[in-house]
């Protein structure tokens, strides 16, 4: 029998505050981060009746301890979610919350639920990228994989050498504005609607309050980043200060079928219009999101041109940089970032692709002439993805490139 695909529609999203590893944090488990995150949705929400949530996906990448036990199942009953809502884990590293997104959203335009939660969390300061893995030796001594692929600061730069345009000088630059533009997002009120304060507690300083993000350096300069140890590679171009850091932090966001949405009187803050996820080289694995964002393009009937807001995750300055040169966009494009980056910001993996997500749709809600924008990242292994969204409040101006349709 015929079946009518329903329109997926961004809801709304929140985060926490991204704190240091080992931080504000470090006596705070990962698991209370994604619940708080999940009760301030619903709080945010009270049109939405608990038992309306039919689904909630979340990711983490070191499903272990804290983040295990199919935490999208825990969480939803540890958040107050009835026991008839049922929950599952992703893990697609860097991607994993955005995977969450992708995957609650085919159950909703396939009819299988109305109403979903997705989400991620990373408590690096607890679980390090790779604890407890096992990687199988053949990936190795077969030469399936470059042992640099394991290592993602030697994949950022490799990809320097892939791109020798790509300067460190331009890399610190970008870094430099990614902080500017972070701390002018913060006096201007552009970050703080989307964060969820998070009772913490440490055993030497007591109870405490995380109300905003941990890792930004405001005032960074060129001159501080130059200082910097290139760790990765004697004489390197990647260093702590054009990377993004090793973060804590959890994000969680309401998805919905469109008709769901508008008869329960809930936002419409982005329409869904295509996603995909490829892969690359392991050892070139910065350079994802050029592939992922072309098949996406190519899927929705659109060009790049057609897109004027862009969140792109700074897991490292040059994975932008190659992505804005690939696509022949200025490295201070107004589009790119607006609101600032991981690089400013944080990056607890499996949380990041819902934060982009929030900031596409505030920059929606800002410019509605602007009907197109996408978010993207690189994924560790060797893998990019990208996904377009469309702009509800998005009011035509008669330019060429206003479309009637999505192909």
């Amino acid at each position: 029998m015929a079946r009518q695909l329903r329109e997926v529609v961004f809801v709304d999203g929140v985060r926490t505050p991204f704190g240091k590893a080992k931080g504000q944090y470090a006596e705070t488990r990962a698991d209370d981060l994604v619940i708080k995150s999940i009760r301030e949705l619903m709080r945010r929400n009270p049109s939405l009746p608990p038992e309306r949530v039919e689904e909630v996906a979340i990711a983490a990448t070191t499903q272990i301890g804290d983040q295990g036990l199919t935490i999208g199942r825990t969480a939803a009953l540890l958040s107050g979610l009835p026991q008839s809502t049922p929950g599952y884990s992703v893990d697609r590293m860097c991607a994993g919350a955005m995977t969450a997104v992708t995957t609650i959203a085919g159950s909703i335009a396939f009819g299988s639920v109305d109403v979903a939660i997705a989400g991620g969390v990373e408590h690096m300061g607890r679980h390090p990228m790779g604890e407890g893995v096992d990687p199988n030796p053949r990936i190795l001594s077969e030469k399936l994989v470059d042992p640099d692929a394991l290592v993602m600061g030697k994949t950022a730069e490799n990809l320097h050498d892939r791109y020798p345009t790509i300067t460190k000088e331009r890399t610190d630059a970008y870094a430099v504005r990614s902080q500017e533009k972070t701390a002018k997002a913060y006096a201007d009120n552009k970050i703080q609607p989307d964060l969820v304060p998070i009772a913490t507690r440490s055993a030497d300083d007591g109870w405490g309050l995380a109300t905003v993000d941990e890792p930004p350096r405001p005032g960074t300069t060129m001159e501080d980043l130059a200082k910097l140890k290139t760790p990765f590679r004697a004489h390197g171009r990647v260093t702590a200060g054009n990377a993004a850091g090793l973060n804590d932090g959890a994000t969680a966001a309401i998805l919905a079928d469109e008709d769901t949405a508008r008869e329960l009187g809930l936002p419409v803050k982005m329409r869904l219009v295509s996603y995909s996820f490829v892969g690359v080289e392991p050892e070139f694995m910065g350079a994802g999101p050029i592939p992922a964002t072309e098949k996406a393009l190519r899927q929705a009937g659109l060009t790049i041109d057609d897109i004027d807001a862009f969140e792109i995750n700074e897991a490292f300055a040059v994975q932008v940089l190659a992505f804005l040169e690939h696509f022949g966009i200025a490295d201070d494009d107004d589009r790119v970032n607006p609101y600032g980056g991981a690089i400013a910001m944080g990056h607890p993996l499996a949380s990041t692709g819902v934060r982009l997500m929030n900031q596409l749709a505030a920059a929606f809600a800002e410019k509605p002439e602007v009907r197109y924008g996408m978010t993207t990242l690189c994924i560790g292994l060797g893998m990019g993805g990208t996904v377009i969204w469309e702009n509800p409040s998005w009011v035509s101006t008669g330019s060429s490139n206003d479309k009637e349709e999505v192909a």
